[in-house]
């Protein structure tokens, strides 16, 4: 009787390894991330600290965060080189750096709202949800929308909010936010996200047309928005309500 239990719980542990497995199994092969953790290790310190991102939370994130689980498979083994990649749709996955370069000038803190404009693959989003639980993402395509919503939920970041949306528009019913992050250009900068910006609030976007991008850095004060130009940088546009309307910066 003795030898059954032992037998018995031996099975239900197979049992609950392979549901487990399961569960976390990326396209590797194995557990997510197993196969490439030394390719992210080597990301983050040849592409992203030697570039001089210093956040220890955001280089922790990117070393984290399974970048090979958001591009399409041909594009794996490229996932932790240092350049952007097509995700299909004319939109892309960003450059690892640019990723770490604006989730560091967010400045975010546990327990800050973070609003992201361009869901894409999703990539960003889990990025920005090692940082806080608090994170709001809007695609304008649907189809992108709902393949980063499934991924996101395989990888466990169920807790990113995304919706289908023009991005123009912001998401006012759950401003204001600590912070705004855009990964598309517009060639101004949209209006309603400003407004939904809490005092102190940092926006962090590119604009300009396709050939003279500018990433800028915008913080919300007392007397209105200062405005700070950090990189020159390459970005799909923003479509949608943007192409029509202009705000005043």
């Amino acid at each position: 009787m003795k030898t059954e239990y032992i037998l018995a719980a031996a099975g239900l542990a197979v049992i609950l390894a392979l549901l487990l497995r399961t569960k976390f199994k990326g396209r590797n092969g194995g557990f997510s991330g197993d196969k490439f953790a030394s390719g992210r290790e080597a990301m983050v310190a040849s592409q992203i600290a030697a570039g001089g991102i210093s956040d220890q939370l955001v280089l922790k994130a990117m070393r984290e965060v399974p970048r090979h689980e958001f591009v399409p498979e041909k594009h794996i083994k490229e996932a932790y080189g240092d350049w952007p990649l097509p995700i299909g749709l004319e939109q892309t996955i960003s450059q690892p750096f640019i990723v770490a370069y604006m989730t560091q000038a967010l400045e975010l803190k546990p327990g800050d709202k973070v609003l992201e404009i361009g869901t894409g693959s999703g990539y960003q989003a889990a990025v920005l949800a090692c940082l806080t639980d608090k994170v709001f993402s809007v695609e304008i395509i649907r189809e992108l929308e709902s393949r980063a919503r499934l991924t996101l939920d395989r990888l466990g970041y169920s807790k990113v909010r995304t919706r289908c949306a023009d991005g123009y528009q912001g998401w006012p019913e759950a401003a204001p936010f600590d912070a705004i992050i855009v990964t598309a250009a517009p060639e101004e900068v949209p209006q309603p996200l400003l407004e939904q910006l809490k005092p102190g609030g940092r926006l962090v976007m590119p604009v300009g047309p396709s050939r003279s991008q500018e990433l800028i850095l915008m913080r919300r004060n007392a007397g209105g928005f200062a405005k700070e130009t950090l990189l020159s940088v390459a970005f799909v546009p923003m479509t949608g309500i943007s192409k029509r309307r202009q705000a005043p910066f």
